[in-house]
């Protein structure tokens, strides 16, 4: 038998949103002046609390292996914390705690799906959506939306993704890559779907923290008994407290999902990181008051680049309503040129867009929506507003 890899490893597509942070990472340590607005990550530092905590974590000892799903006292926070800010009660049981919230999925989904199993993800969506489904044999099924429906799949489009191979619905709010959040009357629609149906929902709600003006969070696991017995609850510490390196996610879910999560994960990882348990913990038991100073200052970045992206020329964007993403809009201007290349699609956008002016995006078709590039807000005040006078510098040179 010749060398080489698998046919499953070779069809995994890398992460487009890591590759582009990696490139503007790289050309900043050459020296270059690059504005980053790819990464999704908080910019803030770590809570000091927090950064504290894991210090005592050595101190105390705190080495060894943890159990498989996490230190009950992490479960038991994490429990409060669903109580607390969505009103569901889980018991230890049923939580697991994960190596971040994507090692989350990716054990949710080797737990819950056959080879040709079906899962239905509304698009755009997150890049790792479709290729976690794939690397354990499912089949993604895309639902797309535009911005005419506020990226939400319509009651029709999702009834009509349905199948008898149906396993699970990604939801994913508030959602990256654009920033949509979930109104209740559509999760309400969703619900019903999932229990007429009876497939699961994953409902991704790790950015549930930043939401913006009057929209509200809610898990549509609280929406009754049938729909929280199908639904598995992902969330983390990554994106609320700024601890992204520290990865550390969950889900909560029914006993047999997080039992079955809980073997994959003994016999691939063990527990995660004992000291990084310990500081989520610290995390989910300390005055929450750096979140709101977080989620205050990205609505204020929000609001600053939807205005200067709605003031260029030839691009506009929906206002979002939770994360820190915008998908700015550059069909208008696909077909023009830059010099001697010919802008034919968002991917050409961005390439140009970084060699000419040095701003990192992410193209939209990395996401399933072209005609788009995501622009991230995690940066600071002034990089957003440098990184708008730049893309209109850039804008204003195409012919």
């Amino acid at each position: 038998m010749p060398l080489g890899i698998s046919q499953k490893a070779g069809n995994i597509a890398p992460s487009a949103t890591l590759a582009m942070d990696a490139k503007a990472k790289a050309m900043k340590a050459a020296g270059e002046n690059v504005i980053g607005l790819a990464a999704g990550e908080p910019d803030f530092d770590t809570p000091e609390t927090v950064r504290d905590a894991m210090k005592e974590a050595l101190d105390l000892g705190m080495t060894r292996y943890s159990p498989v799903p996490g230190t009950l006292e992490l479960r038991k926070a994490i429990i409060e914390k669903f109580k607390r800010d969505n009103g569901l009660t889980y018991t230890p049981d049923q939580i697991i705690v994960s190596n971040g919230a994507k090692h989350s999925l990716y054990n949710v989904f080797f737990a819950l799906l056959d080879e040709g199993d079906e899962v239905i993800i509304p698009s755009p969506c997150w890049v790792s959506y479709p290729e976690i489904v794939r690397m354990v044999g499912g089949v993604p099924v895309f639902v797309p939306s535009g911005e005419r429906e506020g990226f939400i799949p319509t009651p029709a489009a999702l009834e009509a993704a349905v199948s008898p191979r149906t396993k699970a619905f990604i939801l994913t709010s508030p959602n990256n890559p654009n920033g949509c959040v979930w109104p209740r009357a559509a999760l309400e629609t969703l619900a019903d779907l999932a229990v007429r149906h009876n497939f699961y929902v994953v409902a991704d709600e790790i950015y549930e923290m930043l939401i913006y003006g009057t929209e509200k969070h809610v898990s549509i696991a609280s929406l009754g008994d049938e729909i929280l017995a199908r639904t598995i609850v992902i969330n983390g510490v990554s994106k609320t407290y700024a601890m992204t390196g520290f990865r550390i996610g969950y889900a909560a879910g029914p006993r047999e999902v997080i039992a079955a999560m809980t073997n994959a994960q003994s016999q691939a990882t063990s527990g995660p990181n004992t000291p990084a348990q310990h500081a989520a913990l610290r995390a989910l038991i300390m005055p929450q008051d750096c979140v709101e100073t977080m989620r205050r200052s990205f609505e204020e970045r929000r609001d600053a680049i939807v205005k200067g992206v709605n003031a260029i020329p030839g691009l506009s964007c929906l206002k979002p309503d939770g994360a820190f993403y915008v998908m700015m809009n550059v069909t208008r201007l696909l077909g023009k040129r830059c010099g001697e290349r010919k802008i034919e699609d968002c991917a050409a956008f961005a390439d140009a867009l970084l060699s000419e002016v040095k701003v990192v995006t992410v193209p939209g078709n990395a996401f399933m929506a072209e005609g788009y590039c995501r622009l991230s807000y995690a940066t600071s005040m002034d990089n957003i507003q440098e990184g708008l006078r730049r893309i209109e510098a850039f804008v204003k040179t195409l012919v």
